[in-house]
This record gives C-alpha cells, structure tokens and sequence, in this order.
C-alpha cells in the first residue's frame, strides 16, 4: 500500500498514481480527493458508500482498476476503504493536494516537479522527482522520472495503458522499492 500526495500540479496530480499503480502491474486505485479527476469507469468511490460494497468490489482482479472519487469525503468513506484495503494486495490512495498528508499509516510518496527558481519549496525530504525539460538536481533522494512521452500523457488522460516499455511507468517500479515510511 502506497499513497500519492502531489501538492502542485493538478496534471501530475492526475497521472502519478495511474502511474504508480500501472508500474505495480496489478493493483487497485483509490482516489480520496472529493475534488480529484473524473477518472472513467461506472462506479465511485461515493458510489460504494451509498450503496455499499459488494463482493465483486472485494475481489481483486488482474491489472489495474481506477475508483474515482465522485465527491466524497476521506472521513465518509472510511469504512469502505478499509474493506477495500483488506481485500486487495496492492492498493495506491490518490490524496488530495492540500492539507498536507498526516496520520497516514503507511508510505507517502511526495510527488514533486523538478522546475528552476523556488517557487515550490521541496526541503530535504525523499520524494518522486517529475523532471521538466529545463533540467534541475534532485534537492533530496528519491526517484527521478523522465519527461513522459505526449503519448503517455494522453493516453492515461484518456483512460488507456501507455505503449509496452514506457520509460515514465518504468521508473515508476522503482518507488515501489524506495522506503517512503521512514
């Protein structure tokens, strides 16, 4: 189990736990963002918690499946995502960008952009690096992604599994390894 917390861009924001979870070859996704993206798919997270969990829910499946959020609260939908967290192996937690993640019992992957100046101030803190094509320093460990190809990008934004090798979900496999408790 991993958690993405993107707190700048709402694009990587979008695409980093797609990422993450598509590097684990098979895993589901739990978006906790009540403002988090339309991810496609025919039920939601607010979904489960109106109508409940039903055992197909429960059953983890090859591949990736993606639960959008559909505007519900972490704290309303606590229950479900523990069955959710008990039944399946690999599970990454989208989060929301703000307020800072606390109380989390497990790792927390920062997701930061790599970008000249100090609009963002990063600290010293491990974190998955997204490089920029102006080419900056890792500020801390971690792991550094590559410019993803325009095909990536848009074939995730449209809710498809980028080309076989992909050097951006490749690099992704690595955060899996990284200790992100610590």
């Amino acid at each position: 189990m991993l958690a993405v917390w993107t707190p700048e861009d709402g694009l990587l924001g979008a695409l980093a736990p797609l990422g993450l979870a598509i590097a684990a070859g098979s895993a589901l996704l739990i978006d906790l963002d009540g403002g988090g993206p339309r991810y496609p798919g025919d039920r939601s997270l607010a979904d489960l918690v109106t109508d409940g969990v039903r055992r197909p829910d429960l059953e983890p499946r090859p591949g990736v499946a993606v639960l959008r959020n559909g505007g519900v609260a972490p704290a309303e939908a606590a229950r479900v995502v523990e069955a959710l967290l008990a039944a399946h192996p690999t599970v990454v937690l989208r989060l929301p960008p703000r307020p800072r993640p606390a109380g989390i019992p497990f790792g927390v992957i920062p997701v930061r952009l790599l970008i000249p100046g100090d609009l963002y101030p990063i600290g010293d803190r491990p974190a998955v690096f997204q490089a920029t094509p102006a080419f900056m320093r890792m500020p801390a460990e971690g792991v550094r992604l590559p410019v993803p190809h325009p095909v990536t990008v848009a074939g995730l934004l449209r809710g498809h599994r980028p080309p076989a090798k992909d050097r951006w979900i490749a690099a992704w496999s690595t955060a899996w390894r990284f200790p992100w408790d610590r």
